[in-house]
C-alpha cells in the first residue's frame, strides 16, 4: 500500500510547490519528452535481461500495489506444516513419510496447508532435504553447507528484479540529459525565433532532466527498495526450514526446532511465540485425532 500513498503525495508536493512558485502546467507537458526517457529506461531493462527476469519484474512491481506478499499467516502455515512432519517424523519414523516426499501435492498433509503448496520451490527445497535426511547419511554441518550455498543462490535469483530496478533508477538520470541533449539541440535549430518562443523549448529540453531525476530518486528508486523488502520475506521462508530442520537434526524437540526456525523469520510478518505455541498446539491435536482414527 505504500506506493499507492507515497507516490500520490509525491506527484502533488512536487507539482504543488512548483504551481506555488508561479509555474506554468503547459511547459511540463512535453510527451515526446516523456517518450524518451521512459523508453530509453524500459529499453535498457529488455536489452540487459533474460525475459524472465523481465517477467518477473513486472510481476514483482505487480505485487506492491495489489498487496501480495508473504503474510504471517503463510509462516504460521509452514511452521504448523514443519511441526506435524517433526512429529511424524519421531512417531512414524522417515520410512512412513518417503510417499509424502515424492509426491507433496497428493499428501494428505501437505493439503491442509494450501499457502505452502503455493510456494512450489519452498515444496521442492523442503521435500529435498527431507529426502537427504532419510538417507541417514548426511551430517549437520554438511547439511547446514549445503543448504547456505542453495540459499545463496536463491537469494541472488530472487534479488533480480530489485537489482534491474536499482539499474533502472540508476539509468534514468543520464537518460534524463540525453532527453535534455535533444531538446538542446532542437532549440539551437530554432535561434532564430522570438525570445518566448525559445524559452519554451529550452524550458521543454530541461524537463528531461527533471523528469530522469524525478523517476530515479522519487519512484523506481524506493520501489526497488521495496521490491528487495518483498523478496527478503521470502527469503527468510527457506531459511525458517533450513533453521527448524537443523533444530531437528541436532536433536531438538519439535516444538524448541519450530522456535529456532521462528526466530529467523522476516521481522515485517514474523509470527508470535504464542501465536506459534497455539498452532503447535492445535496441529498436536489434529495429529493425535488422526492416530486414534486410525487405531480405531
Amino acid at each position: 500500500m505504500g506506493p499507492l500513498i507515497g507516490i500520490p503525495l509525491l506527484l502533488v508536493s512536487v507539482l504543488g510547490g512548483y504551481l506555488g512558485m508561479g509555474g506554468a502546467m503547459s511547459v511540463l507537458w512535453q510527451p515526446f519528452e516523456v517518450l524518451i526517457v521512459a523508453g530509453a529506461a524500459i529499453a535498457t531493462v529488455i536489452v540487459g535481461n533474460p525475459m524472465h527476469v523481465v517477467k518477473d519484474t513486472l510481476r514483482s512491481v505487480s505485487d506492491l500495489f495489489t498487496g501480495k506478499k508473504v503474510t504471517e499467516s503463510d509462516y504460521l502455515d509452514l511452521l504448523g506444516l514443519l511441526y506435524s512432519i517433526l512429529r511424524s517424523l519421531k512417531g512414524q519414523g522417515m520410512l512412513q513419510l518417503e510417499s509424502m516426499i515424492e509426491r507433496p501435492y497428493e499428501s494428505d498433509l501437505f493439503k491442509q496447508y494450501p499457502s505452502v503448496l503455493a510456494n512450489p520451490r519452498a515444496v521442492n527445497f523442503l521435500c529435498d532435504y527431507l529426502r537427504l535426511l532419510s538417507l541417514g547419511t548426511a551430517k549437520p554441518h554438511e547439511v547446514e553447507s549445503l543448504m547456505d550455498e542453495e540459499i545463496r543462490i536463491l537469494a541472488k535469483d530472487f534479488h533480480r528484479p530489485s537489482h534491474t530496478l536499482q539499474v533502472m533508477a540508476d539509468a534514468l538520470p543520464a537518460l534524463g540529459i540525453v532527453a535534455a541533449v535533444l531538446g538542446v539541440i532542437k532549440a539551437m535549430g530554432a535561434i532564430n525565433q522570438p525570445p518566448e518562443v525559445l524559452g519554451q523549448l529550452i524550458g521543454g529540453a530541461l524537463f528531461g532532466t527533471f523528469l530522469g531525476v524525478f523517476l530515479s530518486y522519487g519512484v523506481v528508486g524506493p520501489i526497488a527498495g521495496l521490491v528487495r523488502t518483498n523478496k527478503d520475506t521470502q527469503i527468510s521462508y527457506f531459511l525458517a526450514i533450513k533453521s527448524t530442520l537443523l533444530a531437528h537434526l541436532n536433536g531438538a524437540a519439535a516444538q524448541v526446532a519450530i522456535e529456532y526456525g521462528r526466530k529467523v523469520l522476516h521481522i515485517d510478518a514474523q509470527p508470535s511465540f504464542n501465536a506459534v505455541e497455539q498452532r503447535t498446539i492445535l496441529e498436536a491435536d489434529v495429529i493425535r485425532h488422526a492416530k486414534n482414527r486410525d487405531a480405531a
